[in-house]
């Protein structure tokens, strides 16, 4: 058996590793900047970068790389040898501290949304000292931020870096009022669950659709799916059990706290969830844990499906953001306590996060909206688009109570009993979870429930860390200019709640009468990624953003247009896949089977004229006019993509069109389609079933 802790970040450039190899002041001096936030001397990253080379070169590493995170949804890197030319033609291993805290690509080759011209080239990748360096196929991976020439940010990681230190300065004002000054650096903190699914490599190797976008464009539904819940929690397969291990085993040389794993609701479903670690570093892993679940999959002959909806009329995948906040002293300053109802310090921040949640809840809905992520909220599996908040029955009493300055009936811890005297007893929580909610507190944390599986966990972070920072930054001056600290701070709490209620909703988010609810609140419903982007651009969220430097607005106007143009062109790729799939697959297959059909029957008739051949003609019957309205759908589709294809319309105009006249099209094509595959033999249909890919992974 393996050293597992010999084995946890064992490829990591970790606290451990620094104290052992970097001079005592230079490592004091860079854990001021990774604890505190300080500027690093230029200095102290000599002495580090010189440190990391021969700790990577004593690991196997000849390379290394800055390792990012540009707006393509996945990370980059561009490997440079360690070895520079010396006399005699020999070479030696260098590797310095300019060379460590910056980097140069080609910015113009990444999406830009207009940030950078074409022939404007040069882009820097910056050192991001609070994220430790790793090695990864034999090369040092050294996290960076990724901006333009003129300072604009290309990249994921650096709104995220500002999002963090704008709510950090607001939460430590806060924090000063309650007379906690020993308070140096708050940080929120992120434990993302990551949903997948695992079939044969044989069956993904025979789906165009699969390898070109990533989910099934056609696909009948199988017999049997997830009806009767046997999966979820089940027995994990030995085969997947192998890779799980293997999969761990891989995450933790990272550093990766992999936790929890176990079978998802739907059959090749699964999810894998780490511990709680600082949200820039939960990203990194999170990214990570993407590549290397692709990466361990292939080893076992498996591939790893990371698309919200890969399979239709069966549970899509997400990915659930734990956010909380902690002080660098220890304290999680939603954790409730014993008694919240007198904690005052926890129940302002749960109305800053109530309120944030309410004003901006169009950011939050921003941050999840894909093309993929589309086809699974709101689709009785997943939270709907609207969003609210979910605090339990405890809570919300506490809050009406407060609301109408009535004290609050506390009630004892319930000992839990199932009738069976043999079983321990334990205390019963006080309130139950709620998975049909978008955001739901969860003991000490909020749970965003919306992301697509193979999203970043970037963007919601920023958008939940720059409006609860806002909220904070406005509680902040009212209290500081109060005179009597305490009146403040109750008139304060008792009047958010009451303006902000209407985005607390306990009960079941899948019900229809929720959606008609939300509307008499108020409540935005923004049911796809074209209805929620011009949002983003709205004249309060661009002032939220500038305020606290996280984005300029030429920076919110870049990414509208890159988030326009990623999901015209997502169903851009899907629609071509499916002309060629149906031109070149699928209508050979039927064809042939119809003239299987009709030469049996020929042949049955030129023996037995008599015969009624019923079987046969039934289905002749039923397969010709299906097949007249596949080329028709097919036309269609071909038709619907010319018109989609013109030049003239901006990014908005284009998402429109395909949301409005493209997706309806290749709908009706795999109606079709997928009514032929019911009727078309088995040896002769040109595509794994459902059955097949759900249920072959032994």
């Amino acid at each position: 058996m393996k050293d597992i802790p010999t084995l946890f970040g064992s490829m990591v450039f970790n606290d451990q590793v620094m104290q052992e190899r970097l001079p005592e002041e230079t490592y004091r001096a860079l854990m001021r900047t990774m604890e505190n936030g300080r500027r690093l001397d230029p200095t102290v990253a000599t002495v580090v970068a010189n440190a990391m080379k021969d700790w990577a070169i004593e690991k196997g590493a000849t390379h290394f790389t800055h390792w990012f995170q540009p707006m393509t949804g996945i990370t980059a890197e561009k490997h440079d040898s360690f070895i520079v030319p010396a006399e005699n033609g020999r070479v030696i291993m260098e590797f310095s501290g300019k060379e460590l805290i910056k980097g140069e690509s080609d910015a113009s080759s990444f999406p830009s949304g207009g940030l950078r011209a074409t022939f404007e080239a040069r882009g820097y990748t910056a050192w991001d000292p609070t994220s430790y360096a790793f090695i990864k196929d034999n090369t040092l991976c050294i996290p960076t931020a990724f901006c333009s020439y003129g300072g604009e940010a290309l990249d994921q990681k650096t709104p995220l870096l500002r999002s963090m230190e704008a709510i950090n300065k607001q939460t430590l004002r806060v924090l000063r009022l309650f007379g906690h000054d020993e308070v140096a650096m708050v940080r929120t903190t992120v434990g993302p669950e990551q949903e997948y699914f695992l079939i044969d490599k044989d069956m993904y190797d025979r789906r165009k659709d699969l390898i070109n976008t990533g989910r099934t464009l056609f696909g009948a539904r199988p017999s049997k799916s997830q009806e009767l819940d046997d999966h979820y929690y089940g027995a994990i397969k030995s085969r997947v059990s192998a890779y799980m291990r293997d999969l761990d085993e891989e995450l933790w040389k990272l550093g990766v706290l992999s936790k929890t794993e176990h079978n998802e609701a739907a059959p090749a479903q699964h999810e894998m969830a780490p511990i709680f670690c600082t949200t820039n570093i939960a990203a990194d892993h999170n990214q990570l844990t993407m590549e290397l679940m692709k990466k361990v999959a292939g080893r076992h002959g498996l591939v790893c499906l990371l698309h919200e909806k890969p399979f239709d009329g069966v549970n899509g995948s997400g990915k659930h953001n734990n956010w909380s906040l902690s002080t660098d002293t220890g304290i999680n300053l939603l954790e409730p306590g014993e008694t919240p109802y007198e904690n005052a310090q926890f129940l302002l921040f749960l109305c800053a996060v109530i309120k944030a949640v309410d004003e901006y809840q169009d950011l939050l809905r921003i941050s999840v909206a894909a093309a993929g992520n589309d086809h699974r909220l709101g689709a009785q599996e997943a939270p709907p688009a609207i969003v609210s908040i979910f605090l339990g029955d405890e809570l919300t009493a506490i809050l009406e109570a407060l609301e109408n300055g009535t004290a609050y009936d506390a009630k004892e811890k319930v000992q839990m009993k199932v009738g069976v005297h043999t079983l321990p007893r334990f205390p019963k929580d006080t309130t139950d979870r709620n998975r049909t909610s978008p955001f739901a507190f969860t003991g000490n944390k909020f749970e965003f429930r919306m992301l697509g599986s193979s999203m970043s966990v970037s963007a919601p972070n920023v958008m939940l860390n720059t409006a609860v920072a806002k909220e904070l930054d406005d509680f902040a001056t009212e209290l500081e200019q109060a005179a009597d600290f305490n009146a403040a701070l109750g008139a304060l709490i008792q009047r958010v709640i009451k303006q902000h209620k209407r985005i607390i909703f306990n009960g079941n988010g899948y019900d229809d009468a929720w959606v008609a609810e939300a509307e008499k609140r108020g409540l935005l419903n923004l049911r796809t990624t074209p209805d929620c982007l011009p949002h983003l651009l709205s004249e309060k969220n661009v002032a939220l953003f500038e305020k606290y430097g996280v984005y300029t607005e030429t920076e919110l106007r870049s990414r509208y247009d890159i988030r326009l143009q990623n999901y015209a062109k997502v169903l851009h790729i899907e629609a071509h896949t499916m002309v060629s799939m149906t031109q070149k697959d699928i209508v050979p297959a039927v064809l042939r089977y119809a003239r299987e059909l009709a030469n049996t029957l020929r042949a049955k008739k030129t023996v037995m004229p008599d015969l009624a051949c019923a079987a046969e003609c039934n289905l002749l019957q039923k397969i010709s006019p299906l097949t007249d309205r596949l080329t028709v759908c097919l036309d269609n589709l071909r038709q619907t993509l010319a018109e989609a294809d013109k030049p003239g319309r901006n990014p908005q105009e284009t998402a429109n069109f395909y949301r409005d006249e493209v997706i309806p099209t290749m709908q009706a094509l795999r109606e079709t389609a997928d009514s032929l595959e019911m009727l078309v033999a088995k040896d002769l249909w040109p595509l794994p079933s459902y059955g097949d890919m759900l249920f072959s992974v032994r």
